[in-house]
């Protein structure tokens, strides 16, 4: 990348830039015809894969994700041998939101049809149909068209001289699309595309553009929680006095302490730098649905809170601060001080360890390369900021409360916390497995007990190895004890299948729950376009299109989050006419339709395949979840919006639409 375009896409996320919906071609197909023999050829598909998408292997099996299939529309003195054949670096993985094992390819993949000619003069025409995902998107079903026909040793394509042994239809490019015409649309054309007024309204800037500012967040709260643990409170005071003390010059005692707070930056830092080189950003993302990587996490967590409740003590090798502590001794300057901080690090690691032990997992979770950087730097400034500010108002020092047994409750209060989140990563590798041990109703009652603890704790009735027998229970602990219960008894009607949606990110899916007395749930009206806004027009009312799809996850997600609103609910139901496309349904169109795209002529063979067009040719985008309001003319009322679960945002925009609507 070079330094103008860094620059322009560091502008981009700093200023939150709104970015235009539009089509999405991550993957490029050649199809080719190779003659091996006289009787005998192949076609051979080669398809070129964008950084962070892949592509779907052949039978699958019903259930999972599109397989790669090869079809035939007509064909005339040849015959197909065997099946369609995968070639390349396959990956073979259990996928934990589809629950089966799933073989895909990254970067490029090839698929090849042998074919037998068994008449001088011959004719193939079919297309490839495939799947692809990124950990956001799915792509609908999409085909690959291609026409061979010639005669034995010199077969071309439709398009290509006949004079060439090898032939190839590219399939990328910029879409030329041609808005198709269909239904009781005599009167208005609700195909007309949109794409220009729909842009005009800007775009959803959705969950990416504040995950960095969130994951910063995370960490600069992880590393406030560190501050109050008995590894480092006690080490602030004798820290900043000995810098003071050091020498007679105030101001260079406040550089050496500026000097030591920014070397605890660099070296956390240092430390998220070094998971993105060793994970990359292509590892993240595989290692955020991988049920061993859970697994291990899970254990990793379990072990931390077992430290924390004082079953044990996690310290690094003695020897190591021992070397790096008379190695800072022996020398001066900088490299003196930057050597205390790294002593700091390593003392205080089996405080810190736990808390940035989970600070990775999330953050290896979210597939951004740099993510743990981001998270480590936040950590970071929130764990040297006192060492400073301390430094500049030695006052400050007199004010400071002394250790005690309160920090021994915020480090059991971290156990607990680790122990909730351990169970996260466990359902995952579950849903992976389908060993069923973590349903919905049985993760939920874990952390209601968890969380009972956790209140009967902090009030008292419970002790560990490291309390004190001071019975007394401050104010504060006293209202963190009352929260931890409120929130215990607010996950018990979760048990019976209320939504609960501030656990919703971490609780397993709602059809993991085997008794559920809740029915709240939006369907839509119409699942046919031109019918749904023929009913909105005799009702006047607005639309809501649902492109969507039986595979789509997040789809499901918004669906169980947001829908389930009251609010929003109500908004759908009553004010709107929701219109749901699946854009993946195989059932077969009475008769295909011919269409254009990109100066080429393809044919929608299913109704998913005509929902999928509809979304390209009239709103210009083609992933899912895609929701975009219209009137009942078919012209848009408000941006368009995808995966994002924040209903308020949702509520917002379904509102602006309906005032649009009335305007």
């Amino acid at each position: 990348m070079t330094k103008r375009l860094l620059f322009y896409w560091l502008l981009s996320v700093l200023l939150n830039l709104p970015i235009i919906a539009q089509i999405q071609e991550p993957i490029k197909f050649n199809t080719e015809w190779k003659q091996n023999t006289d009787t005998e050829a192949e076609i051979i598909f080669n398809a070129k894969i964008d950084n962070g998408w892949h592509v779907y292997s052949t039978e699958l099996g019903e259930g999972g994700p599109i397989s790669a299939t090869f079809n035939i529309d007509k064909i005339e003195g040849a015959e197909i041998i065997g099946k369609l054949t995968p070639i390349g670096n396959e990956i073979d993985e259990m996928d934990p939101i589809f629950g089966m094992r799933v073989r895909y390819f990254k970067d490029k993949a090839t698929f090849i049809q042998k074919v037998k000619i068994t008449d001088k003069n011959y004719l193939i025409k079919g297309y490839l149909e495939y799947g692809a995902c990124n950990d956001e998107n799915c792509l609908p079903p999409t085909s690959v068209d291609f026409n061979f026909n010639g005669t034995i040793n010199n077969a071309v394509s439709n398009n290509e001289s006949k004079d060439e042994n090898i032939n190839e239809t590219e399939t990328n490019g910029k879409l030329n699309l041609t808005p198709l015409k269909i239904g009781s649309a005599e009167k208005t054309d609700y195909w007309k595309p949109v794409i220009s007024e729909l842009n005009s309204f800007g775009e959803h800037a959705g969950k990416e553009s504040m995950s960095w500012i969130y994951i910063f967040l995370t960490g600069l709260a992880g590393g406030l929680l560190a501050l109050f643990t008995p590894c480092v409170w006690p080490i602030i005071p004798m820290t900043v006095s000995f810098f003071l003390k050091r020498t007679k010059d105030k101001k260079k005692g406040i550089r050496d302490a500026w000097t030591y707070g920014a070397s605890i930056v660099v070296i956390y830092l240092t430390l998220g730098l070094a998971i993105t080189l060793i994970f990359g950003a292509s590892a993240l993302n595989a290692l955020s649905t991988n049920a061993i990587f859970n697994i291990l996490f899970c254990l990793m967590l379990l072990i931390f809170a077992a430290s924390f409740f004082g079953a044990f003590e996690i310290t690094l090798p003695s020897k190591w601060s021992n070397a790096v502590d008379s190695k800072a001794e022996q020398t001066t300057g900088l490299l003196s001080i930057f050597l205390m901080a790294f002593t700091l690090s390593l003392v205080s690691f089996s405080c810190t360890g736990p808390i940035i032990g989970f600070l990775l997992v999330e953050v290896s979770t979210t597939g951004s390369v740099v993510a743990p950087a981001i998270g480590m730097l936040g950590f970071a400034i929130a764990l040297a900021l006192p060492f400073t500010l301390f430094a500049l108002f030695p006052s400050w020092l007199k004010s400071m409360p002394k250790s005690g047994g309160w920090m021994n409750v915020i480090k059991v209060t971290l156990g607990f916390l680790e122990l909730a989140f351990a169970l996260k990563f466990l359902s995952v590798a579950d849903l992976a497995y389908g060993w069923r041990i973590l349903d919905r109703e049985t993760f939920l009652a874990l952390w209601i007990v968890i969380f009972g603890l956790l209140g009967m704790y902090l009030l008292g009735k419970i002790k560990f190895p490291h309390d004190d027998d001071n019975q007394k229970v401050s104010v504060p602990r006293f209202f963190m004890a009352l929260v931890s219960l409120a929130f215990a008894v607010y996950m018990i009607p979760g048990l019976w299948g209320a939504p609960l949606k501030a656990v919703s990110a971490f609780a397993p899916p709602m059809q993991t729950q085997d008794f559920n007395l809740y029915k709240n749930e939006v369907h839509a009206k119409f699942t046919d376009y031109d019918a749904g806004m023929e009913y909105a027009r005799m009702n006047k009312k607005p639309v809501m299109i649902d492109f969507t799809g039986y595979g789509c996850v997040n789809c499901r997600k918004m669906e169980l989050a947001v829908w389930t609103d009251q609010k929003v609910s109500k908004l759908l139901t009553e004010d709107y006419v929701l219109i749901t496309l699946y854009v993946d349904d195989k059932t077969k169109l009475t008769t295909p339709i011919t269409v254009t795209e990109n100066g080429k002529e393809r044919t929608l063979r299913t109704v998913g395949d005509k929902w999928s067009y509809l979304q390209r040719s009239k709103f210009g985008a083609n992933a899912q979840p895609f929701y975009v309001l219209v009137d009942n003319d078919g012209m848009p009322l408000n941006k368009s919006y995808s995966y994002d679960e924040d209903i308020n945002l949702y509520i917002d925009f379904l509102e602006t639409g309906l005032r649009n609507y009335k305007k």
